[in-house]
């Protein structure tokens, strides 16, 4: 029906920023996406980030995903997407990633200008232009630190659901009060991209919630509140620089008269704080029952599932607070050589071609004689290694070089 109620869902990833309209009856009405190396390619990324030269520094432009709203906004105005008809947003974001906010930026937000663009109000309002994201490991130190500050790796997951990890959010705060001090000092707010893109819609500090927040080694998993020893051990006066912590169905707010005058978006669309990819996964295939798992195959591989009884490993996996049933949690575990390394795979035997590469697998005896290669593009995550490189092993798990053409 042309007056029924649209919903729209955001969803800020590693390589792109995708938009999709659903209406009442779920169906899928409309759908965009903004590419950050294509779309964007001033800003010089691949797959949507920088890769520092250490090898284990990894960031994004915030910039990059300012434009990245404008150019997605500007194109469903001239496509004459209904958006007058949107009732609710929400979305999600790449998990870890953090967004610092300067002195000026919550006045900047409340004022926006519906006669210019976004990047050109928010620029200089970012204490630090270019995001940790996820796929940084460069906090090895922090980690320690952290670790040792409240006991261990066990106590911290304890504690906050994970051991110490090298991308959570906390220790790359960690690591940027500690090596810019100013820069931190001047931060009024650290969003995650999570709550990021919810701020850019409210014109206001959009909050984090609670199942992104689980991945920050800053939250208590079961209090579903910031503890205040994991925060001291992080960074100074960090409480306020965080803000107040909320459930993913809370209503951040309605949607900011920019928004309403420069695209067509009614006055009572209301903004849903959002949350990270991996929860909001969860929630999308509705695994609500203990036991209930899934497995996705993205730019990080991930196996989550749904539980009741916490029971967190000072070792490897994750615990997160459960971002659809209140007093419930998500296990997780995540490999981070997902998909760019098959597609590193692909393009070096099939020429790009996934095609070619399925005939291949075709051609290949069922178990390839127990053959077996790791490709680790970057320091991967599960299990920790921290040597990028490839590691092939013969049928009896013997270490070689390499594999025949055949059969590689």
């Amino acid at each position: 029906m042309s007056d029924s109620r649209l919903f729209l869902g955001l969803d800020s990833s590693t390589q792109s920023l995708k938009a999709t309209v659903i209406d009442e009856s779920l169906a899928v009405v409309h759908e965009a996406v903004i590419n950050f190396d294509s779309d964007l390619p001033a800003y010089t990324t691949s797959d949507g980030v920088h890769r520092h030269e250490d090898g284990m520094t990894v960031t994004s432009p915030t910039l990059m995903w300012v434009e990245a709203l404008d150019l997605l906004l500007q194109r469903m105005r001239e496509e004459d997407w209904p958006l007058g008809r949107v009732a609710a947003i929400s979305g999600s974001g790449q998990q870890h990633g953090s967004v610092w906010f300067g002195a000026t930026a919550k006045a900047v937000l409340a004022r926006l200008d519906p006669g210019v663009t976004l990047i050109s109000q928010l620029d200089g309002t970012f204490t630090i232009g270019d995001s940790p994201i996820w796929m940084d490991s460069s906090t090895g130190a922090q980690c320690a630190a952290l670790e040792q500050a409240l006991g261990g790796a066990q106590a911290v997951a304890d504690l906050t659901g994970s051991r110490a990890y090298e991308r959570f959010t906390g220790n790359q705060i960690a690591k940027i009060a500690q090596q810019h001090p100013a820069e931190y000092e001047a931060t009024d707010r650290i969003a995650l991209v999570s709550s990021f893109v919810p701020s850019l819609l409210i014109g206001d500090y959009a909050s984090i919630d609670t199942s992104d927040g689980s991945g920050m080694n800053m939250m208590d998993v079961r209090a579903r509140q910031w503890d205040a020893e994991a925060l001291a051990a992080t960074a100074p006066d960090l409480a306020q620089k965080l803000g107040d912590i909320e459930p993913g169905h809370a209503v951040a707010g309605d949607i900011h008269a920019y928004y309403v005058e420069r695209y067509g978006f009614s006055p009572g669309c209301k903004v849903i704080t959002f949350s990270g990819d991996n929860p909001n996964s969860l929630a999308g295939l509705r695994l609500q029952e203990p036991g209930d798992i899934a497995i996705s195959l993205g730019t990080s591989d991930t196996l989550f599932a749904s539980l009741r009884e916490p029971r967190p490993s000072g070792v490897e996996g994750h615990i997160f607070a459960n971002p659809i049933v209140p007093d419930a949690y998500m296990a997780m575990i995540c490999r981070q050589n997902g998909s760019l390394a098959r597609e590193h795979v692909r393009d070096a035997v099939a020429d790009g071609s996934w095609d070619r590469f399925g005939e291949l697998v075709g051609e290949s005896p069922v178990g390839n004689g127990g053959r077996i290669g790791l490709y680790i593009l970057e320091p991967e995550i599960t299990p920790p290694i921290q040597v990028a490189g490839t590691y092939r092993f013969d049928g009896d798990g013997n270490a070689v070089e390499a594999f025949s053409p055949a059969e590689e």
